[in-house]
C-alpha cells in the first residue's frame, strides 16, 4: 500500500472530469519506454520463538528498517515514526502487521528485476542474522491468530482496521495475515490498456493457481490452496473482484473512473495525518460536500490516494497491477513478472493469450475465480477441460513473448528462463500449496513449526 508523508498546500483542486482521467492518460508510453515494477511481501518472524515482531521491540520492525541505512536506504517518517525506507531499488515499506514489502523500481528487463530482488533479500537476511529475525515466503501466516499479530503505526491502517469488519468477515485477515507478489506494467494507449486489462483479468485465476501458497490457518490445513485468494471474496464487495465492465465493448478510462467514483472512500490525507472518511463518497468530495472535510474539494493527490484503495484482481492507476498471486520464494518472485511480461509486452503473445479466453462468458470467468482458491490447476474451465490444460497453452505463449523481446543478460540468456519454476509446476500438476500439504502430512508429521525451516 502507498506511503504518503506530506500534503502540498499549493496543489490545485480537481476542476473537471478530465482531471480524473489524467493519471491514466499520463500512463501511456511508447513500447520502448515500458517498464517492469515488481512488489513482493514477506512474513517477518523472530527466530527464537517464531513470534511476529512488534514495531517497537528490540530487534523488531523499526530496527530492521533503520538497519537498511547501511545499504544506502533513507528513512521515511509519518508522525515521527519510520514507516518506510527509500532507495535506488524503490521503497521498503510495512504492511499492517509488519509484513515487509519491497516496491521495486521501474526496470527495463527481468534480469534487472531478479537482481533487484536478490539484492533486497541479501540485505534483509544480513540484518535478520543480527536482529534475530527471518522471513517466510508464503501467502498467509500458517500458524498465527489475528490477536497474536502486531499493528504498525500507519494512519491509514487504523482507519482500514476499523472499517473492514463493517463490510466483510475476512478483511482483517487480508490486512494482518496475508502476503502477495505483484507486478506493475505499462500500456501504450487506451486501447492497449483495455486489451491488456481484459486479457490479464481473464487469466488472473491462472496466476492464482500457479502461485497458490497459503494452505494453512492457525496451524492446520484450511481446505484451500490459496486461502489468501479466498479471503478477497469476503473482504469488501465494493472494491474487489473481477469487475465485469472491463469486458464490455467500449471499456476505457472513463468507465474505470466511474467505477472508482462508486468505490467508497477510506480517508483524506491533510497536514501529515489521515482523516477518517470511511464509507463516504468521492462524488460528494468533488462537490465540496464530504462530511469528513466539509467545504473542501479534492486535489490530484487525493484522487491518486483513492485509486489505491480499490483491490480488484487487476487494478488501473497510471499502470496495470497484477494482483492474483500469493507470496513465495525468490524464484517465484522472478517468475510472476516473467509470466505477465511475456504475455502482455509482445503483440503476438497478447493476441494469442486473448484468443484463448475471449469467448468465455462473465459467468464462466466468475466460476473459475471462485473455484481456483480450492482446486488450483484442477479447477474446471469452459469446454470441459481443467486449468492445467490451459496453463500448458499459456506458458509457451509467455515464453515466446519473452524470447521475442530479445532482452539478454551478459551470458546471452533470454528472460524466458524465469518461467522455469512455473513450467515445472504445470508439468507436475502440483502447485506450491500441494507440496506444502504433502510435507505437512508426511515428513512434518503434522508439525506446522517445520514450515520455518523453509525461510528465505
Amino acid at each position: 500500500m502507498s506511503t504518503r508523508t506530506a500534503t502540498d498546500a499549493a496543489e490545485p483542486v480537481i476542476e473537471s472530469r478530465d482531471d480524473l482521467v489524467a493519471p491514466m492518460q499520463r500512463g501511456e508510453k511508447p513500447c520502448e519506454a515500458w517498464r517492469i515494477g515488481t512488489e513482493h511481501e514477506k512474513l517477518v518472524y523472530a527466530t527464537a520463538d517464531h513470534h511476529a515482531p512488534s514495531y517497537d521491540e528490540p530487534g523488531g520492525i523499526r530496527d530492521l528498517l533503520l538497519a537498511l541505512q547501511r545499504f544506502g536506504w533513507t528513512p521515511i517518517e509519518e508522525n515521527g515514526k519510520v514507516i518506510a525506507m527509500g532507495g535506488p531499488d524503490g521503497t521498503v515499506s510495512l504492511e499492517p502487521a509488519g509484513q515487509l514489502e519491497l516496491s521495486g523500481a521501474p526496470l527495463e528487463n527481468l534480469h534487472q528485476t531478479c537482481a533487484e530482488t536478490g539484492r533486497h533479500l541479501t540485505q534483509v537476511k544480513a540484518i535478520g542474522q543480527e536482529t534475530g529475525t527471518a522471513f517466510l515466503g508464503l501467502g498467509m501466516w500458517p500458524d498465527k491468530r489475528r490477536g497474536e499479530l502486531p499493528i504498525m503505526p500507519k494512519g491509514r491502517y487504523e482507519i482500514m482496521l476499523r472499517h473492514m469488519p463493517r463490510v466483510g468477515t475476512l478483511g482483517l485477515d487480508m490486512m494482518l495475515r496475508t502476503c502477495t507478489i505483484q507486478v506493475n506494467l505499462d500500456y501504450g494507449s487506451e486501447a492497449d490498456m483495455a486489451k491488456k486489462f481484459r486479457t490479464s483479468l481473464a487469466l488472473q485465476p491462472l496466476a492464482t493457481a500457479l502461485f497458490a501458497n497459503s494452505p494453512f490457518t492457525e496451524g492446520k490445513p484450511n481446505g484451500f490452496l490459496s486461502y489468501r485468494s479466498h479471503i478477497w471474496s469476503d473482504t469488501d464487495p465494493h472494491r474487489t473482484g473481477m469487475i465485469p465492465f472491463v469486458f464490455d465493448e467500449g471499456f476505457g478510462y472513463e468507465r474505470y473512473v466511474d467505477y472508482m467514483l462508486d468505490v467508497p472512500m477510506y480517508f483524506v490525507f491533510r497536514d501529515g495525518r489521515y482523516i477518517d472518511a470511511a464509507g463516504q463518497s468521492f462524488r460528494d468530495f468533488l462537490d465540496g460536500r464530504l462530511p469528513a472535510l466539509p467545504g473542501e474539494k479534492p486535489t490530484a493527490s487525493d484522487w491518486w490516494d483513492h485509486l489505491s484503495t480499490a483491490f480488484p484482481e487487476v487494478r488501473l492507476k497510471s499502470f496495470l497491477e497484477m494482483r492474483g498471486a500469493d507470496g513465495g520464494p525468490w524464484n517465484r518472485i522472478c517468475a510472476l513478472p516473467a509470466l505477465w511480461v511475456g504475455l502482455l509486452y509482445d503483440g503476438a503473445a497478447l493476441d494469442a493469450a486473448w484468443d484463448l479466453v475471449r469467448h468465455w462468458s462473465m459467468e464462466e470467468r466468475e466460476a473459475l475465480r471462485t473455484a481456483v482458491p480450492r482446486l488450483g490447476l484442477d479447477a474446471p474451465i469452459p469446454g470441459g477441460r481443467r486449468l492445467q490444460e490451459l496453463a500448458r497453452e499459456v506458458l509457451p505463449i509467455a515464453r515466446s513473448g519473452l524470447v521475442a523481446r530479445g532482452r539478454l543478460n551478459a551470458s546471452g540468456d533470454s528472460e524466458a528462463g524465469f518461467l522455469e519454476p512455473l513450467e515445472e509446476i504445470v508439468s507436475s500438476g502440483k502447485v506450491p500449496a500441494q507440496r506444502l500439504l504433502d510435507r505437512f502430512h508426511g515428513e512434518w508429521a503434522g508439525d506446522i513449526a517445520r514450515v520455518y525451516e523453509d525461510s528465505f
